[in-house]
């Protein structure tokens, strides 16, 4: 090809030697390059460039590349993924399938098999849009805003932390499924040391004193889900 593809690609990968050279062959193909060696280096690039495209390698510091991007796609299904990784087992095909992935290879990965996957990526964001509704009414007159992140009450606009406005983002994702503790904590901090189911716990008790009443189901064991 002769004019490279105008999107953003973060390349992660912890082995130095192979990261320069996918990202030397990556260069051929488009503008703008990013690369991580390992989960938190990733999220943090993630959030800050908020690239189009992402090649993952499964066995990153840190956070590996399947909880990486569980992690992304609890508020992301629009950036595309290409998975990078050694296993065969049955077990973590499971699981990148339902991370909605737009091809995973087994490594090592040859320029060819690269390149389709990146072709394949490309296609997928130009015909392709997976949007979440703009405005989601609630109860007793409260909104939310998905685009902006803000929620109402009639005209008035609801203070909220950056962390609520993060959960609320969360569970207004998706509707219909219940998101465990797990899967909340993983998005909203990054130390995996601590428990912080009790600072999850808090965080919910005072976001529901701002939403109508039982807005905030908690599925006992599990995790929360939004009533909408």
């Amino acid at each position: 090809m002769n004019e490279k593809y105008p999107y953003k690609l973060l390349f992660i990968e912890d082995e130095e030697m192979i990261r320069r050279n996918y990202v030397a062959y990556l260069d051929r193909y488009f503008e703008h390059i990013y690369e991580a060696q390992d989960g938190k280096e990733a999220y943090r690039i993630y959030l800050d460039k908020k690239p189009d495209i992402m090649i993952i390698d499964i066995n990153i510091p840190y956070i590996n590349g399947l909880d990486l991007l569980q992690k992304i796609r609890l508020h992301d299904h629009t950036t595309r993924a290409i998975m990078l990784t050694a296993h065969q087992d049955s077990s973590y095909l499971l699981k990148a399938t339902e991370l909605k992935l737009s091809k995973y290879i087994i490594k090592p990965a040859s320029r060819n098999d690269l390149r389709l996957a990146i072709e394949k990526a490309v296609d997928e964001l130009e015909n392709f849009r997976v949007q979440t509704k703009s405005i989601v009414l609630l109860k007793e007159n409260h909104r939310w805003l998905s685009d902006t992140q803000e929620l109402y009450c009639g005209s008035s606009s609801i203070a909220l932390t950056n962390q609520e406005r993060q959960l609320l983002s969360i569970l207004f994702s998706d509707s219909n499924r219940v998101f465990t503790y797990d899967e909340i904590i993983i998005s909203l901090w990054d130390d995996y040391e601590n428990d912080k189911k009790d600072s999850l716990k808090t965080l919910v008790k005072n976001l529901r004193r701002k939403l109508p009443k039982e807005s905030i189901k908690n599925v006992f064991g599990v995790g929360y889900q939004i009533a909408i």
